[in-house]
């Protein structure tokens, strides 16, 4: 039974679908303005691997995720670097898909540009507005949350500290850990000398980065979904924004379940550009790091719990990881003759899955799930001289399946 630990409720909960059978997961996707550092794929990690364990349990995954080409900071880095917006955004798109794939992260078909639903937010807008949500002020148009009942909902805002006096904020994002308590923009208005915009039946601009998201929803997964994850940063502001546009929109629940994922640091300390200490997958596979290495060091840490990578960690990580292989390898190709028979042997190969899935279906607990395969490995080992060379085709399916997950093995 899969349980996964709900923000919502601040709790594990029984995993059931809306469908039986299928799943339908929106993850938050790139802002492709810049290269995705470790940090970041860590977070694409977990969802990753949620994705590949209910497929592994025969559930049908659709399964969506946005890249995020217009937004604020993408035009300012345009105009600092003098490239156009769409030169740039697709440079990074093509390192994020290829960076994704040496990691074994399986991206969907579903990957859609923000910029390619311009229609569609136009006509949530209208929507919002038309339900007395959004409005216009001046050339752009804003969220009202205290039209919205229960916004704040996921976080569990205190709303009693909301200013009486209308407050508006208009850019797309904003930094830290911080709650904006006001108004917050949908669309931003044409100004002169503007690089990215769109002529539209609500007048010329764009659509703000806290639209992007249920455009991408709307567009390819419908009006509700089971799953919804992201990083632990967007428990601020932005999964509530996603819930109000939805939820204001389409009158219903947009999801039952949230997840997200903690942060990565280096050495204790956010990374930042500031500090020089941002990394990217490309600078460990500079000094022989193997894609799957990283992969495993990403999923090893539970996605709840913050990861500190340090050079010495990552070693014995990278070191953990190759003797699990080597363990295996062993045992699947160096079955022989036995002396005699062992129910021992069985048995213990039987109990890999259980292992594997007691791990996961504690929240996704990767970590637990190699530990407990690893000790069954290593007993194996013990009993190598006992293993018939049916034990090993059997071992070696049962990994090969597990490893339809973990992705570091075959």
């Amino acid at each position: 039974m899969l349980k996964l630990y709900n923000t919502m409720s601040r709790a594990k909960e029984v995993f059931r679908p809306r469908k039986q059978g299928m799943v339908k997961i929106f993850t938050c996707g790139p802002s492709i303005y810049r290269r995705p550092h470790i940090g970041n794929y860590r977070t694409f990690m977990y969802e990753d691997l949620l994705v590949k364990y209910l497929e592994y349990r025969s559930y049908r995954v659709d399964r969506a995720i946005p890249l995020t080409d217009i937004e604020d900071k993408t035009i300012i880095e345009a105009r600092r670097k003098n490239k156009k917006i769409d030169d740039l955004t697709r440079e990074i798109e093509k390192i994020f898909v290829s960076e994704s794939r040496s990691l074994d992260i399986d991206l969907p078909e579903k990957t859609q540009r923000s910029s390619e639903c311009v229609r569609c937010a136009v006509s949530l807008i209208q929507d919002l507005m038309a339900k007395g949500f959004a409005y216009r002020y001046g050339r752009d148009i804003f969220f009202d949350p205290l039209k919205f009942k229960d916004f704040g909902k996921l976080y569990r805002l205190d709303k009693s500290r909301w200013p009486k006096k209308k407050v508006r904020f208009k850019r797309d994002t904003y930094h830290g850990n911080r709650w904006n308590l006001g108004d917050f923009i949908l669309w931003h208005g044409y100004r002169d000398g503007d690089i990215k915009w769109w002529d539209t039946e609500i007048g010329k601009g764009r659509p703000s980065w806290n639209i992007q998201d249920p455009l991408v929803i709307i567009e390819h997964l419908g009006p509700e979904i089971d799953i919804n994850c992201g990083g632990i940063d967007n428990i601020y502001r932005h999964h509530d924004y996603n819930i109000a546009i939805m939820e204001a929109h389409t009158g219903g629940t947009f999801a039952n379940y949230y997840l997200h994922g903690e942060h990565l640091v280096v050495e204790g300390k956010t990374m930042s550009k500031s500090r020089g200490n941002i990394i990217y997958p490309g600078d460990l596979y500079s000094r022989r790091c193997k894609p799957r290495e990283l992969r495993f060091f990403l999923f090893y840490t539970h996605y709840r719990k913050k990861l500190n990578f340090t050079r010495e960690r990552f070693k014995e990580s990278c070191a953990r990881v190759e003797a699990f292989r080597q363990t295996a390898k062993r045992l699947i190709t160096g079955a022989s003759p036995p002396a005699g028979s062992d129910s021992r042997v069985g048995d213990l190969i039987s109990s890999i899955q259980k292992e594997f899935e007691s791990g996961m279906n504690d929240d996704l607990n990767a970590g637990a799930a190699f530990d407990g395969i690893f000790d069954v490995l290593l007993k194996l080992e013990e009993l190598k001289s006992r293993m018939r060379k049916s034990d090993g085709r059997a071992l070696e399916k049962i990994l090969k399946k597990i490893d339809s997950v973990f992705g570091i093995l075959f």
